[in-house]
């Protein structure tokens, strides 16, 4: 039904333009063609011969003649006063002694000739109007047959890639958060239906980084909570004033867990807020990664060296430098916690874009947790059995490198160990 609607819709439309441009057409060309017409040669001829017997003749005579005219030779003719006749152009070429067509009703054209001062003869000329027999309507019904076709089939295709997308609607509405429309590149909707598809990726996406986040935190909260509780009867149980202090500290311990985990997590969830906004600029990178640098190094064991490699030219590097800066300071803090003796942080600028990598000379990471290790609260075997932070550093670089049309991955580094490459172009806005 939806179909045939559409169908009749634009063939009316179509159908309904072109007889309005015929009809315009035609009428424009036969207003031209009264205007531009030449008088026609036999007429003109028989014109001639009667102003020539009508010009020695007296009014009386001439109109006596004018009947004899009518019924001998069977001519329409008159005599007609030049006041009665209209139209500068006409009058000067009668003037002139010259013979001219003049328009009195639709399909009759009377050919004038001035007789004298006040007088013309006007022979009556009349044309058969057209009429079309039935091959001309046979050849007009067999025209709009072929705007049907050519409707049909211009139309068929887009209707059925319209009724894919409304199923596919139709059943995302329905909870199904996977668009499965399948439309093909040469579809005037496929770039509707592209748009659509990113736009169910990102929702089931979002959906689920909620879900993974909702169901983290009740299990991240729980183990300070337990700690804080099992601290609390121990408090209260305690003999001397030195074991409450313990066990005080170590609930100040797991509320800073608990505020550490929410600030994490709050940080993650800003990234994925679909109208967040970047703060992009031009930044120094020569300045800011050994101060990003600098500040890790504070928190690194001893035995562990930080070093820094960027190019002179990295002056005016455009970003975001306060969230490149956070993606920074996580990569380097995960290598940290896995370093053996050094880390290396490097900058790089060629024709693709950006490029800042962090290495470490650690165990790396296995080629089959490469992906996963970028999921939120996601945590490979920790590193000499303590478990260390949250999970959620990794997650916040590959989407502070999304956020900047680019990306996130991790591979072998020159090191030995893992080495995180976050990339993005320079045109990122």
């Amino acid at each position: 039904m939806g179909m045939t609607r559409h169908f009749i819709r634009v063939y009316l439309l179509v159908v309904l333009a072109i007889a309005g441009v015929s009809w315009s057409q035609e009428r424009l060309w036969l207003a031209y063609s009264s205007q531009s017409a030449a008088p026609d040669s036999a007429l003109t001829a028989a014109l001639a011969v009667i102003e020539r017997r009508l010009l020695p003749l007296s009014p009386t005579a001439r109109a006596e003649a004018m009947r004899e005219f009518a019924n001998i030779e069977g001519l329409n003719v008159e005599l007609m006063p030049l006041a009665d006749i209209a139209g500068a152009r006409t009058l000067q070429k009668l003037a002139r002694g010259e013979s001219t067509l003049m328009q009195a009703a639709p399909n009759e054209t009377w050919l004038l000739k001035q007789l004298d001062a006040a007088t013309a003869v006007a022979l009556k000329r009349v044309e058969k109007p057209m009429q079309r027999g039935p091959l001309e309507w046979a050849l007009s019904m067999l025209l709009y047959a072929a705007i049907a076709l050519a409707v049909m089939i211009w139309l068929w295709p887009l209707t059925r890639d319209l009724r894919e997308l409304e199923t596919a609607t139709e059943s995302f509405g329905d909870g199904n958060w996977l668009f499965n429309a399948t439309i093909g590149q040469r579809s005037q909707v496929y770039a509707l239906s592209q748009a659509f598809k990113k736009m169910a990726a990102r929702i089931d996406e979002l959906i689920g980084s909620q879900r993974d986040l909702t169901n983290a935190i009740s299990h991240e909260i729980k183990t300070p909570l337990a700690r804080m509780q099992f601290e609390i009867e121990a408090a209260q149980r305690a003999a001397d004033v030195d074991a409450l202090r313990d066990h005080l500290n170590h609930i100040k311990g797991d509320i800073e867990d608990l505020n550490a985990l929410l600030t994490a997590t709050l940080d993650y969830a800003f990234l994925e807020r679909a109208d967040m906004s970047l703060n992009v600029g031009s930044h120094d990178f020569t300045q800011l990664i050994p101060a990003v640098a600098e500040y890790v190094r504070h928190s690194a064991p001893a035995a562990i060296e930080i070093r820094c490699a960027t190019p002179t030219a990295a002056t005016r590097v455009h970003c975001d430098a306060r969230l490149m800066e956070t993606a920074l300071k996580n990569l380097l803090f995960n290598a940290i916690r896995h370093a053996q003796t050094r880390v290396e942080a490097r900058f790089s600028i060629d024709d693709d874009g950006y490029r800042l990598a962090v290495d470490d000379d650690g165990p790396g990471i296995p080629e089959a947790d490469r992906e996963r290790v970028f999921g939120p609260f996601v945590q490979l075997t920790p590193h000499a059995g303590k478990k260390e932070g949250f999970g959620l550093g990794l997650a916040i670089v590959r989407r502070i490198a999304q956020w900047h049309q680019g990306g996130a991955s991790v591979e072998q580094s020159p090191l030995g160990g893992a080495s995180f490459v976050v990339h993005w172009p320079k045109a990122a806005d």
